[in-house]
């Protein structure tokens, strides 16, 4: 079978996906969380940081990682993570600043998704790339950090500060947001696209694939994690149920 036709078969998976996604409705950080955001989402339009990071992607940042709607939605999660905790009890100026960190590092933390060790070789090359950003060393040593702790299931480095440590769990918690709905109504297609493999080989591996998920439900770091991450593994979990069902009748 001819690539054109792996993807017409994902496509119309992918159709279905989002039509149950849609039926399943959206995870409760969103409305209960819409402020914080929204907030976060007009800092990452503005900030000359984010600017910065995401020419640095190039002129097809959708060939980075997951995509850009993946680096996009990672990053504004992990700033709206960061005002949740920090917007009542710190000056504004410090946390907008500790936001602007988080969507740097949202943007850069796939750069070597396609490579084995991903998070360790992407932290390696954040940190030359960001030798050209405004930052202190504090800031860049935090981002590069973030990055490295970012993949489940992998020994967690300690950060020496309370805001560091905030950022790198924002970070990894906004990640994990996406093995929620999005895993099973974006990335799954976008990873086998990648890889031309026909929809009855996904559907193979997909039972296990969904044990994974499941795992992550426990592993998340904040406390805004901790309360919002098992409702978008759940609300997951039950696409991907749902999903497989449907793709096998």
């Amino acid at each position: 079978m001819q690539s054109e036709d792996f993807r017409e078969q994902y496509r119309h998976a992918q159709e279905i996906a989002r039509r149950i996604t849609g039926e399943v409705g959206e995870p409760s950080f969103y409305s209960e969380q819409k402020r914080e955001v929204e907030t976060s989402a007009r800092a990452f339009r503005d900030h000359p940081l984010v600017v910065q990071a995401l020419n640095v992607l190039g002129t097809d940042p959708d060939r980075k990682g997951h995509g850009l709607s993946h680096i996009t939605k990672v990053a504004v999660d992990a700033g709206a993570i960061i005002l949740v905790e920090r917007e009542q009890v710190d000056a504004p100026d410090r946390v907008f600043r500790l936001v602007a960190l988080a969507h740097v590092a949202g943007v850069l933390h796939d750069i070597k998704r396609e490579e084995k060790d991903h998070a360790r070789k992407g932290a390696e090359a954040a940190a030359r790339l960001l030798l050209d950003f405004d930052l202190g060393e504090g800031e860049r040593s935090a981002i590069v950090d973030s990055i490295t702790n970012h993949e489940a299931f992998r020994p967690v480095l300690p950060l020496n500060h309370p805001d560091w440590q905030l950022l790198s769990d924002a970070l990894y918690d906004a990640d994990k947001f996406r093995w929620g709905p999005d895993n099973f109504s974006e990335m799954l297609w976008d990873m086998v696209s990648r890889r031309n493999v026909p929809l009855s080989a996904v559907l193979g591996r997909f039972l296990k694939g969904m044990e994974g998920v499941g795992r992550i439900r426990d592993t998340f770091r904040s406390n805004t994690g901790r309360h919002y991450g098992p409702d978008f593994i759940d609300r997951g979990m039950e696409i991907g149920r749902r999903l497989y069902a449907e793709l096998t009748r």
